[in-house]
């Protein structure tokens, strides 16, 4: 197992193009914007823990969790700027979870107002999700402002779990039935060094699927699948169960296997990356295709109208995707989060910042929603429109905090090498054996394929991912010796002043599903450099009327989008008036079709939408 150090957020300075106009969205509207519908929902009040029984308005049991997320994403801005008012919410957040702290370290919003009395009885309500939430938070909140008070705060609650959960076994469950209480614990090892923190993160992960008072727990949808209980992880090889419960687990489970050398679970790992990216990750790398269990399903089976692709699934793609990076020199690894951040994390939230979607689908038919059911059956389909807030809201701040740690997936180094995983313009300096190494990267990526990469200070190599959507690119290097390709990344030997300038052809592709997708059969879709596109009706009128052209001829178009939507050459077919008719009688007529940025749909109105299109 090779081991390389991620560059933290905090230590990179993201100084222009596409990402940094979105961190700054981030901070001037999303932030502010999700803090509001949280007021207003109860989700911060909630933390008072002054509800009464009786009363309306009764707080979720994973309320906690919103709000931390959301003092997490304001901790990673606070890391950046300095902002006394933004600090002091969080201030009084942190307050009323103080007071209400139980003397041995216990808070949880729910089993102190509404079930007193049942903490730790119930594996399905989120209480060790919601503790984990709250750690990360805690962490995030210290390195950014040195304050302690929070994080020694959360510190005695771990320790009170690691009292009910490993000396006494007194709980009613053995793990948590939504993981994140996993990867919360390797982060406050990290955080405080205490190895006692990773030795409890370990518990859980070895014990899921691996001990008695777990089994028999699983009811309705919550299958043992469903839960990840079904064997032990150790012996996983595929994806299976709720989506995002299922990634937050594999991101522990690589983050275990990196600090504790563990090549047993790493293999599991790696079986887990391969079934997910090769058999059940759309082309926008969303994940998890049915809305029954917000779930993986079997190999291939893709649905596009139906999908469900949770926004916060793609997050927790992206999370464990950029932990087995770190753990070998393999670009697929970034490769997906590549396409993720792109693509099915970015149309989660709108291009003005203030809404989102829970589900991201690949095809929109507005006129399957006028279908009156019998007796009043509908069939869901996933909202056509962003909205600000959800009842189930953990995907608002889930998109804050994952836009404002954005500039942690850019970079990485190990004793003689750095790693250039993802392409934005930024520099870092980065402290390794041989000195300070100062890396700058200048682009318009992904607007653009041109990237030059400086590099100054001591000698070092230098490791360019070559993303696997390319097919053609050049590059020219100053001062810097070309050592060929190993594991999908170019290697430079460089001096100081080494310059590395790079092109890569971002000629429009059309791009084809494996056969065992069988949703895409006779269909195909479109990508420009990472980016997937669609056509909406919007543009196009009937979109399923259209088909592409073998040869796109495509022109960009600025539609003010951060990346060019495209003109290319297609057909529309219109029919003869009969409900059926012998194919050579209808009619294919030559016609421009616009596609834009997936990310971009449901931006102008309600509008059909496509992402795989049939193809003349």
């Amino acid at each position: 197992m090779s081991k390389q150090y991620s560059v933290p957020f905090d230590k990179v300075n993201i100084t222009g193009g596409f990402w940094k106009d979105r961190i700054a969205l981030n901070e001037s509207v999303t932030l502010d914007s999700v803090r509001r519908r949280f007021e207003d929902t109860g989700r911060f009040s909630a933390l008072g823990c002054n509800w009464k029984q009786g009363e309306p308005d009764r707080p979720h049991f994973f309320y906690d969790s919103d709000a931390a997320k959301w003092m997490e994403a304001a901790a990673y801005v606070l890391s950046k700027h300095s902002d006394a008012e933004l600090e002091s919410y969080v201030e009084e957040l942190i307050d009323r979870i103080e007071r209400n702290m139980t003397p041995d370290g216990y808070f949880n919003v729910w089993y102190t107002v509404v079930e007193p009395g049942k903490r730790f009885t119930d594996r399905d309500h989120h209480e060790l999700y919601c503790a984990g939430h709250l750690i990360e938070a805690a962490a995030a909140y210290y390195e950014a402002t040195g304050k302690r008070r929070f994080l020694d705060l959360m510190r005695r609650y771990a320790e009170l779990i690691e009292t009910v959960f490993c000396r006494e076994d007194s709980a009613a469950f053995t793990t948590p039935g939504h993981p994140e209480i996993e990867l919360a614990l390797v982060r406050l090892y990290r955080c405080t060094g205490e190895k006692r923190w990773l030795d409890l993160s370990r518990f859980f992960v070895d014990k899921r699927g691996n001990n008695e008072k777990d089994r028999g727990q699983a009811s309705g949808f919550a299958s043992e699948d469903y839960l990840q209980d079904m064997i032990p992880l150790r012996e996983q090889t595929q994806a299976t169960g709720h989506s995002v419960r299922a990634c937050y687990i594999y991101s522990a489970m690589a983050d275990i296997a990196y600090e504790c050398g563990d090549r047993e679970l790493l293999a599991a790992a790696n079986s887990i990356f391969k079934n997910i990216t090769e058999h059940r990750m759309y082309i926008t790398g969303g994940i998890g295709s049915t809305r029954v269990g917000e779930a993986f399903t079997v190999d291939g089976d893709l649905p596009n109208e139906t999908a469900y692709a949770e926004t916060c699934a793609a997050v927790s793609l992206a999370m464990f995707a950029q932990r087995m990076s770190l753990t070998a020199v393999d670009s697929r690894y970034a490769d997906t989060v590549e396409r993720v951040i792109y693509n099915g994390f970015l149309s989660g939230v709108s291009l003005d910042g203030k809404s989102f979607f829970y589900e991201n689908p690949l095809s929109i038919d507005l006129s399957k929603r006028n279908i009156k059911y019998w007796r009043g059956e509908e069939v869901r389909l996933p909202i056509t429109q962003r909205v600000e807030v959800f009842d189930c809201s953990c995907c608002p701040p889930n998109v804050a905090r994952f836009v404002e740690s954005i500039g942690k997936y850019i970079y990485s180094y190990d004793g003689d090498t750095v790693y250039v995983h993802q392409f934005m313009q930024s520099d870092t300096d980065i402290d390794m054996n041989g000195g300070t190494v100062h890396v700058s990267q200048i682009t318009d990526y992904p607007s653009d394929g041109g990237v030059t990469v400086c590099v100054g200070g001591a000698p070092v190599k230098l490791a360019v991912r070559i993303p696997s959507w390319c097919r053609d690119f050049s590059v020219e290097a100053k001062l810097a010796e070309n050592l060929g390709t190993s594991g999908g990344y170019m290697l430079f030997d460089c001096r100081d002043g080494a310059k590395i300038e790079l092109y890569f052809d971002m000629s429009p592709i059309i791009v084809s599903a494996d056969p065992s997708v069988h949703e895409d059969s006779g269909k195909v879709a479109v990508m420009r450099g990472p980016v997937v596109y669609c056509a909406e009706g919007v543009d196009n009128g009937d979109i399923f009327s259209l088909s592409l052209s073998s040869e796109l001829n495509a022109e960009p178009v600025d539609l003010g989008f951060g990346i060019p939507a495209l003109d290319v050459d297609g057909t529309r077919i219109s029919g003869s008036g009969a409900l059926y008719a012998p194919a050579d009688e209808m009619k294919h007529e030559p016609t421009r079709i616009r596609l834009i940025p997936y990310f971009a749909f449901a931006n102008r109105g309600e509008s059909d939408m496509q992402v795989w299109m049939s193809t003349r």
